[in-house]
């Protein structure tokens, strides 16, 4: 057990980086899987771009303030955002630092990490007293745990042990707002309630996700 751990959970530095172990898994954040999806003739298609886009806007800013493993984060850098991510629990701000790390050294990723900020605080106290409005903020509350397990990936299930899903959704949407962004862009489950129970401006919904906007 790694000191500051839940019990049974490790963390390891391997040949994929730093690596968080337990319960018969393992997860390391690798944002060279992305790559794929980062392609011109996909990237343009993801629900969360199309979201998150600005009109007029030549240099856009992002603040995901929950930014998890970076993935989101990510796709919107390679979509021109410049992003502040806010991750307050310190072993997935770990496991984010040594992704970004490793993808500063990767000549296909190095271009897009660094318009990526990664903040290790917990976000609603920042989005208050935010300096300068940004276009967009992005919400990502954890999903509730699945009661069938089989639909929980695994990367999920040890994510769970660190970080509980959001107990406080309107302190959160409220601190979103605070910040006076164009729109906040709330990633949700296909079929679940809209956070808060706030009513977006509208909605793009996919198989796995659906991102509901509120223009602001």
């Amino acid at each position: 057990m790694t000191p500051g751990l839940p019990e049974g959970l490790e963390l390891r530095r391997g040949p994929a980086g730093l690596t968080l172990l337990g319960d018969g898994m393992e997860l390391a954040a690798d944002l060279s899987r992305m790559l794929p999806r980062l392609r011109p003739d996909r990237l343009g298609r993801e629900l969360l771009v199309r979201a998150a886009r600005v009109r007029g806007v030549e240099r856009p800013r992002a603040v995901d303030a929950t930014a998890g493993l970076g993935e989101d984060s990510l796709l919107l850098a390679a979509a021109g955002f410049s992003v502040t991510m806010f991750e307050k629990d310190p072993v997935i701000a770990a496991l984010l630092r040594d992704a970004l790390e490793r993808a500063a050294g990767d000549p296909a990723l190095a271009a897009v990490v660094a318009r990526m900020e990664l903040v290790e605080a917990d976000s609603v106290a920042a989005l208050r007293s935010w300096p300068e409005p940004p276009d967009v903020v992005f919400l990502d509350p954890m999903f509730p745990e699945r009661t069938k397990s089989a639909a929980v990936k695994k990367k999920f299930q040890l994510l769970h042990r660190l970080e509980r899903p959001c107990e406080d959704e309107r302190e959160l949407l409220d601190a979103a707002l605070a910040a006076g962004p164009r729109k906040v862009v709330i990633k949700r489950p296909p079929k679940g309630p809209w956070l808060a129970g706030v009513r977006p401006s509208y909605s793009l919904a996919g198989k796995a996700v659906r991102y509901d906007v509120i223009a602001v």
